[in-house]
């Protein structure tokens, strides 16, 4: 009997990592919120990501909400966002009663397509336009920065799947005006718990985001900004994400190398494989795309290789929101009946890969006798 085979392993990737030392920091420290950990993973952060400034924060929707309000997106205001990536950016959107403007995604990467985001400008005014790095591909955010400049809108990078990811060597999240991340376990950084982060290389803009995290505090115990919130990514959190950081770029390295060896074990079957396999994508999920999904996920199951659907229902579509909608979403909304991830995370042997690899390549051969 073949050992299951997880989509993602939390006790994989911490496998060899010391994580009581940074633990054992913060009990001895006696400071356990906003102390030395804490503005030390801003700096460590912030820098590698290539921006002047990171805000912690308590999670990564709470990034985004931040964000939005940072950016004085507020009631009434319009945003620009993709519909297939989970409902986090709507949510935020939601959040601080905006409206979400859905556009379509490119084909190949299935992030926020800039030729649609050209079109949507020409019929809306949005506050601000949310890209996100899906699956840790990196948007075309050069593109749509462009467009967002002639018309003096901000961008704002939902990067929660796109930790390292680079082009041209510059990394995600400082492109736009900021980025915000999530340190869920699963992530590409993952905390032992919740946790997120914004970056901005805008004075104004980190200074308001460090009062938002903290009850809109002008000063303790004075209020002077509104929508604050207490949203603290805690010492703990940011003495793990310290020690954990070092080690991103090798973890980017074996997702990648995991993704070239299904990309080549999959050429030829008639399923759709991530589109670039470079610097610009960290593949913090392996996503093809499939006619028969149900059938497909049966049979790796049936072969003890769990997969998942990210994301099976679009923003637009969700029962909680649904609302009529003249947007075209075609490629959205068949990406979403097609997508399947399989399992891609560091400590996976070589010989689950294979494995995988050999089952998928079965699930197909049996379809064709």
């Amino acid at each position: 009997m073949n050992h299951p085979i997880p989509l993602f392993s939390a006790e994989r990737v911490n496998a060899g990592l010391d994580l009581h030392t940074p633990a054992l920091r913060v009990i001895d420290s006696h400071w356990y919120v906003l102390g030395n950990e804490v503005s030390s993973f801003e700096q460590e952060f912030a820098a590698y990501c290539g921006a002047s400034a990171c805000v912690s924060l308590a999670n990564g929707t709470d990034a985004l909400e931040l964000g939005l309000r940072a950016l004085d997106v507020g009631p009434g205001d319009r945003v620009v966002l993709a519909a297939n990536a989970g409902f986090y950016g709507s949510t935020a959107v939601h959040a601080i009663g905006a409206t979400p403007i859905y556009v379509d995604v490119n084909p190949e990467t299935l992030t926020l397509s800039a030729d649609a985001v050209r079109n949507a400008l020409r019929n809306e005014q949005p506050k601000a336009i949310v890209v996100t790095h899906l699956y840790g591909q990196l948007g075309d955010i050069e593109s749509i920065i462009a467009i967002a400049e002639q018309a003096k809108i901000p961008v704002i990078e939902d990067c929660a799947q796109s930790h390292g990811a680079a082009r041209d060597g510059k990394r995600a999240g400082s492109f736009g005006t900021i980025g915000c991340f999530s340190f869920y376990p699963t992530k590409n950084l993952g905390a032992l718990g919740d946790g997120g982060a914004v970056i901005t290389s805008c004075t104004e803009v980190d200074k308001r985001l460090r009062q938002l995290r903290q009850y809109g505090w002008g000063a303790k115990y004075h209020v002077t900004v509104t929508g604050g919130r207490n949203s603290r990514l805690d010492e703990m959190q940011a003495a793990i994400l310290r020690d954990k950081l070092p080690h991103l770029n090798r973890w980017n390295a074996e997702r990648r190398h995991i993704a070239r060896r299904y990309n080549q074990a999959f050429s030829g079957l008639p399923l759709r494989c991530p589109a670039s396999l470079g610097d610009d994508y960290v593949a913090h999920l392996y996503v093809v795309r499939l006619a028969g999904r149900d059938d497909f996920r049966a049979f790796l199951k049936e072969h003890s290789i769990v997969t998942d659907v990210h994301y099976p229902v679009p923003d637009h579509l969700q029962a909680a929101y649904a609302s009529p909608t003249d947007a075209a979403l075609p490629v959205t909304e068949d990406a979403c009946n097609t997508v399947v991830s399989l399992p891609c995370f560091p400590g996976m042997t070589d010989e689950e890969v294979e494995r995988v690899s050999r089952v998928v390549c079965l699930y197909f051969e049996e379809k064709t006798r």
